[in-house]
C-alpha cells in the first residue's frame, strides 16, 4: 500500500505520525489513504490505548476508499497532557475531533471508538451532531445518564474499590502504580481467553499492574506490545486516567442534552467482554444494527478479520 510507509517506531506496516496543532493542544495523528480525501473515517481509540490498536482497520479501510484518520487523543502517545483535569472534559475531548475536521477541511465524517473513543463518539454525535455522518462504536454501547452523578452512582453499586471511584477518590495513587509497572500491567491487560474467575479483593487496575501471573493468552506479540508500552513508559498513565476523573463534570456538562442519535449507526459487542449489552440501545439510536463476535474487550485486536469483515459490510450497506 503506497500511503502507508514503515515507520521503524512500529513492528509492522503503519502510518507515521503528523503532530497537529488543534483546540489548544497538539495531537500526534497517524493518517492514511490521503488519495481517499473526501471520504473521511475517524478512529477513536479506547483506554489504555494507542492509535496503533487500528493497525488491522487502517490499511483495509484505505483499500475500500476511506481516507483515515486516527488520533492519539489528548493524554496519549506524544499528544499533548495538559496539567488540569478539567481539560480532559467531554467538551474538550469532542472538541479535539471537531477541530480535526476543521483541520482537514470537511465538514462531517464517519466516527469509530472503542472503548473510551466509543463514549467520545457517542457524546460528539451529541453535542456536534451535524459533524457526524455514521457511527460504528466498539464495545461499550451508549450509557444512559442516570439521575445521579456517576461517581456516586458506580461507588453505591460497586464500592469503593471500583476503579473508576479509585481513580477519583485517591487521585495520583493509581497513576503512580501503574507507572511503576508500566510492562505489567500493559501485559496483564493485554490477553483474550481470559477464563471467567471471581475478582479479587482490591482495585482491578492495581491489581493487574502487580499481578506476577497473567491470565488467558496473549492479545498481541511483543514487537505489538512494546509500542504501547514504550508510549505509556513515555506518557505516563495520568492524562488518559484524567478522563476517568472528568465523569461527574460530564454528567452536568449533558445535563441539558436530548440523549437520540439520528445516524446511522453500528454497534459491534464482544460476546466474552464483561461490559454488558444494552438492552435498551434502540431507544437511544433507533438507526442501529449490532453485530455480536465471540471475543472479549479488545474486539478489533482480538479478531481483526472478522471484525473488518462487519465494518465493511455494514459501511457497503449504507452506501446502497
Amino acid at each position: 500500500m503506497t500511503n502507508l510507509t514503515y515507520s521503524g517506531d512500529y513492528p509492522i506496516e503503519f502510518p507515521s505520525p503528523s503532530v497537529i496543532s488543534v483546540n489548544g493542544v497538539v495531537l500526534e495523528v497517524f493518517e492514511a489513504g490521503s488519495q481517499n480525501v473526501g471520504n473521511p473515517i475517524l478512529l477513536c481509540h479506547g483506554f489504555p490505548e494507542h492509535a496503533f490498536s487500528w493497525r488491522y482497520q487502517i490499511p483495509v479501510l484505505v483499500e475500500a476508499g476511506y481516507h483515515v484518520i486516527a488520533p492519539n487523543q489528548r493524554g496519549y502517545g506524544k499528544s499533548s497532557r495538559p496539567a488540569e483535569v478539567a481539560k480532559y472534559d467531554i467538551e474538550y475531548l469532542t472538541g479535539d475531533l471537531v477541530s480535526l475536521l476543521d483541520y482537514y477541511g470537511y465538514k462531517e465524517a464517519t466516527f469509530m471508538g472503542h472503548d473510551w473513543g466509543a463514549n467520545v463518539v457517542w457524546n460528539l454525535a451529541l453535542l456536534h451532531p451535524q459533524r457526524v455522518s455514521k457511527i460504528i462504536n466498539l464495545a461499550l454501547p451508549y450509557q444512559e445518564r442516570g439521575e445521579k452523578p456517576w461517581i456516586e452512582f458506580m461507588e453505591e453499586l460497586f464500592g469503593s474499590d471500583f476503579y473508576f471511584v479509585h481513580f477519583n477518590k485517591q487521585p495520583g495513587v493509581a497513576d503512580a502504580i501503574l507507572e511503576e509497572n508500566t510492562t505489567q500491567f500493559l501485559r496483564n491487560i493485554f490477553r483474550k481467553n481470559v477464563p471467567f474467575s471471581i475478582p479479587e479483593p482490591g482495585m482491578s487496575m492495581i491489581n493487574l499492574a502487580q499481578a506476577s501471573m497473567s491470565l488467558g493468552e496473549p492479545l498481541m506479540n511483543e514487537e505489538e506490545l512494546s509500542v504501547f508500552i514504550s508510549s505509556f513508559k513515555s506518557s505516563g498513565f495520568t492524562g488518559s486516567i484524567n478522563w476517568y476523573r472528568n465523569l461527574d463534570r460530564n454528567w452536568h456538562l449533558m445535563a441539558d442534552i436530548k440523549p437520540r442519535i439520528n445516524q446511522p449507526t453500528l454497534m459491534i459487542y464482544g460476546d466474552r467482554d464483561l461490559i454488558p449489552k444494552s438492552p435498551n440501545l434502540h431507544d437511544f439510536a433507533p438507526k442501529l444494527d449490532i453485530v455480536s463476535l465471540d471475543c472479549g474487550h479488545c474486539i478489533q485486536q482480538e479478531l481483526p478479520e472478522e471484525t473488518n469483515q462487519a465494518i465493511l459490510n455494514w459501511l457497503e450497506r449504507q452506501i446502497a
